[in-house]
């Protein structure tokens, strides 16, 4: 039997998944288990989803191919533009599955976490367009180093409450939201930004973020004459932009499967977020996944300069594609990765992402043949970053 890439009916990808969740927390996740697929497969759910991908996300996002970074790497590189994407990046993709979802399962009410803020934007924004009432969860460290994604997320209507324990970034951000969710589980469908939690979160926003993969192959069919690349390439933090560009290529052997972590000062300096490196089993937020954490079993401080990479933990797609060897996995330094977003705002006009420049810094260490052609998931822009790059480059 050919091996399979793919989450299984239990949730789990090879070891890695599953839903281990308080028992207060078992008829939230149940109502949205037994029923995901069923909704999602509707017709009126999928005609209403592509529609608003269409019309108000602007998909499909170009597949750019970047002449002149090619020729600098030596090979044919396409950048997947989803930092086009109406809010600036790919999360938007899933956060209007889910509020179909949600508006499906008659939900009022609607929660969210954010680290950089990207996935409290995009899910304010869908709740704006549906007129949900919108609560989103930020760390309080990450409220003051993304103020403009804290002003859009108001300006949408959303009600933005900080997390104040902990680090006061991601997780705990996430803690709080999922207090909430037991607090309120008749009225409230929690948004979970990125392919993590308990099953189905982890399957059912890489099924949202598939949309990435799809494409691609309609575009390489049309440029290249075949429908998958050599090699795609992504940045991994929680890894939902990596999940929907790896999508349809996960039991393709012939397409190289690249994830980038954030290394932060290096992985040896305890200021990382190196999951796959330095992490090691244990359950983070309901699923079980690899996981940074002292000997003891407490879960370490991340660091990276991305406020979207510095999660300790990865998806357990992720993590199954790490331990199963099917993903290559490397990381790129704070350093690495402010240089390669300049050098692509000099070389192609386009300024990304911090964490999307993670991506980019390793083009040179992976060995690609002048005959290869590769993509690289372009997961978002890099406004939300400007004060990081001024402050770094003294702009």
């Amino acid at each position: 039997m050919k091996k399979s890439y793919q989450v299984d009916e239990w949730g789990y990808y090879g070891t890695f998944g599953g839903a281990y969740i308080p028992e207060m927390l078992y008829p939230n996740t149940e109502e949205l288990r037994s029923q995901y697929l069923k909704i999602m497969a509707e017709p009126e759910f999928q005609k209403e989803f592509n529609q608003l991908l269409k019309d108000y996300v602007g998909r499909p996002t170009p597949l750019y191919l970047a002449q002149r970074l090619s020729a600098q790497v030596g090979c044919k590189i396409y950048l997947k533009r989803e930092d086009l994407c109406h809010t600036g990046a790919h999360k938007i993709n899933n956060t209007i599955g889910q509020i179909l979802m949600a508006k499906k399962l008659g939900k009022s009410r609607i929660i969210a976490e954010t680290g950089a803020g990207q996935h409290g934007v995009a899910t304010a924004t869908v709740c704006a367009l549906m007129g949900m009432e919108c609560i989103v969860y930020m760390g309080e460290v990450d409220i003051k180093r993304q103020a403009p994604n804290v002003a859009r997320m108001k300006m949408l209507g959303a009600q933005v409450r900080p997390a104040t324990s902990g680090s006061k970034t991601l997780k705990d951000a996430t803690n709080e939201a999922i207090r909430d969710w037991i607090n309120n589980p008749v009225n409230t469908h929690y948004i979970i930004g990125s392919v993590v939690g308990p099953h189905p979160y982890p399957d059912m926003v890489a099924r949202f973020q598939s949309v990435i993969a799809q494409e691609t192959m309609e575009q390489l069919l049309e440029v290249e004459g075949r429908d998958y690349p050599d090699a795609v390439v992504a940045c991994v933090g929680g890894g939902s932009n990596a999940a929907g560009a790896y999508y349809h290529y996960l039991d393709r052997e012939e397409v190289r499967i690249i994830a980038v972590e954030a290394a932060g000062k290096g992985i040896d300096t305890h200021e990382s977020a190196a999951t796959s490196v330095l992490g090691r089993e244990g359950i983070i937020h309901g699923s079980k996944t690899l996981l940074m954490q002292s000997p003891d079993g407490q879960i370490t401080e991340p660091y990276s300069i991305s406020a979207g990479l510095d999660y300790p933990g990865i998806g357990p797609i992720h993590a199954h594609l790490f331990r199963s060897k099917r993903g290559e996995f490397i990381s790129a330094t704070d350093q690495q990765a402010m240089e390669a977003g300049l050098m692509l705002s000099q070389l192609e006009g386009i300024i990304p992402a911090i964490e999307t420049s993670h991506a980019l810094a390793v083009l040179d260490q992976l060995n690609f043949k002048s005959t290869d052609v590769v993509v690289v998931n372009l997961s978002g822009r890099g406004d939300k970053d400007l004060n990081t790059y001024i402050d770094y480059f003294k702009l």
